[in-house]
């Protein structure tokens, strides 16, 4: 725990102006949210070009968005737990360097595994940046409107970095596909300088009889490898072959290891009792349909409009300049609009935004109508992502103590990054073996595409039902407890029994004020 002579840096909730340093730290870790966001959507358009070049087959090219996407989820949970144990600054800011660095490796490569590597690398420098940088968030911003405006301009920047990062990499593929590699090394290096300027330090928490749980991040990142490997494999050694069914038996065993380890672990990544609430679950649950409907909906998009309709890159990414606009503006308007709707109805409305553009785009065909079927869904999956994104970040960090918002950041951002590794294997699977069915040519290729679609469409049907679900009535209320010992799950049972509204001084969905969760 920190030290109670510390002075708390968290902004009281009455404050209206934050000071130029509030602003500047703020800037920097948008910025790494932005850098994160872009690497996992800018290589999307250059797939085409970097197959190409080094001549690699679909399911290869999977493994360039995987690698990422694994690295970056694998180790989440450890990076969160680290933030909160060495410094939340810190680890950042080390994060960040090894981020850069690996950006400028990857640009150099010269075959396909090094590429995987180089994206794996990056992955993993994400996986600390990612948690660091949202629990320095939560632990400045005190939580309430303060905090929701905060958490809402910081995941904006990682949704429009997201969007954009398909716009800015169609422009770069044009003069050659490494420069999408190569940009972020640069802007890292900036967010590092300005880091070390702005960034207060963090006091690091007590250590003592608290640790980094290795075993568990090893099993944890084993599992989530072998899975996706399981997955993209399945297609050629048949799904009911014996490597697919021993993987498969392995999965399991090394998940059920990964449990065993944090029920019994001293300092788990993930302390279990906070999946008690129900607000957790569904934003962890939510997060991980949301994006790996939408990476795996990207993937194939884009290889569809080059593939088959035989756009340039720099034509592929203006197709997605709708999206990636719609995001950047609702980013200024979302903080009232959570306070006032709360965090579980503006998802709602996402993932209702998420499936219609899924549902529209099942349309397409060899010669669509941009006006009529490309750009509506580009309109609808914008709005989606503005909506969603900042209302999940929210959902997850209420009511959740200091020294467990690099825990709790962790396991938010690995569920949309394994959602996105899984789900996009998955789709990636279906499309593989639907092409086997089908004899070569354009139709052929769309119509192996096909499949993939209805299945990213009904993985975004299951999260909304998912999020529909926890739909009740509810009155306005704020917060939940997530109780660390007794005396605090005692006050938190007498105030709902009272009625209160103000458990935490947080905004979101009534119907989970009255959960406690006991700390293990």
């Amino acid at each position: 725990m920190t030290s109670p002579s510390t002075p708390s840096t968290t902004v009281p909730s009455t404050e209206a102006r934050w000071s130029a340093l509030q602003w500047g730290t703020l800037f920097v870790l948008c910025a790494a949210l932005f850098l994160d966001a872009l690497d996992v959507s800018m290589v999307g358009v250059a797939l085409p070009s970097i197959g190409a070049d080094l001549d690699l087959s679909t399911s290869s090219l999977q493994w360039v968005v995987s690698g990422y996407i694994l690295g970056y989820g694998g180790l989440l949970l450890l990076g969160g737990r680290a933030a909160d144990l060495l410094g939340r600054r810190r680890v950042f800011l080390i994060a960040l360097g090894v981020f850069a660095v690996a950006s400028l490796f990857g640009g150099l490569v010269d075959s396909g595994e090094l590429l995987i590597a180089s994206r794996f690398i990056k992955g993993l420098s994400a996986a600390f940046t990612a948690p660091a940088g949202l629990s320095i968030i939560t632990t400045t911003f005190a939580e309430g409107p303060v905090r929701n405006r905060a958490l809402t301009i910081y995941s904006s920047c990682g949704a429009t970095g997201f969007s954009m990062g398909l716009v800015l990499s169609g422009f770069l593929t044009e003069l050659g596909w490494r420069w999408t590699m190569l940009l972020p090394a640069p802007i890292a290096l900036i967010a590092l300088i300005a880091g070390l300027k702005l960034i207060p330090k963090s006091p690091r928490e007590s250590t003592k009889g608290r640790g980094y749980d290795l075993p568990g991040a090893l099993t944890g990142t084993a599992a989530m490898l072998l899975l996706v490997f399981t997955v993209v494999s399945a297609s050629d050694a048949g799904w009911a072959s014996a490597r697919t069914l021993v993987s498969f038996a392995a999965v399991a065993v090394l998940l059920a290891g990964f449990v065993a380890i944090e029920q019994r672990s001293a300092s788990p990544l993930i302390r279990l009792g906070v999946l008690r609430s129900s607000s957790q679950v569904r934003a962890n649950l939510g997060g991980a349909t949301f994006f790996g409907s939408y990476v795996a909906f990207q993937f194939l998009v884009t290889q569809y409009m080059q593939n088959v309709l035989g756009w340039s890159a720099l034509h592929t990414a203006l197709a997605f300049l709708p999206a990636g606009s719609l995001v950047a503006v609702l980013s200024t308007r979302m903080g009232p609009i959570v306070d006032r709707f709360g965090t579980m109805r503006v998802i709602a409305v996402g993932f209702v935004s998420l499936v219609a553009g899924y549902l529209l785009f099942l349309r397409i065909d060899l010669h669509p109508s941009y006006a009529a079927v490309i750009l509506p869904s580009m309109l609808l999956l914008g709005g989606a992502f503005g909506l969603a994104f900042p209302s999940l970040n929210i959902q997850a960090t209420n009511g959740v103590k200091d020294e467990e918002q690099g825990m709790v950041s962790g396991l938010l951002n690995t569920s949309f990054q394994v959602g996105g590794a899984i789900f996009l294997a998955i789709v990636t699977a279906v499309v593989t073996a639907s092409a086997g069915e089908h004899p070569s040519g354009k139709q052929a290729i769309l119509d192996s595409y096909r499949p993939g679609l209805l299945v990213v469409t009904g993985i975004g049907i299951a999260g909304l039902l998912l999020i529909l679900s926890g739909l009740r009535t509810r009155r306005p209320s704020y917060g939940m407890l997530v109780a660390s010992s007794e005396q605090d799950a005692a006050r938190a049972k007498e105030a709902a029994a009272d009625g209160s509204s103000q458990l935490l001084g947080g905004s979101h969905e009534a119907g989970d004020a009255d959960k406690v969760v006991v700390r293990d």
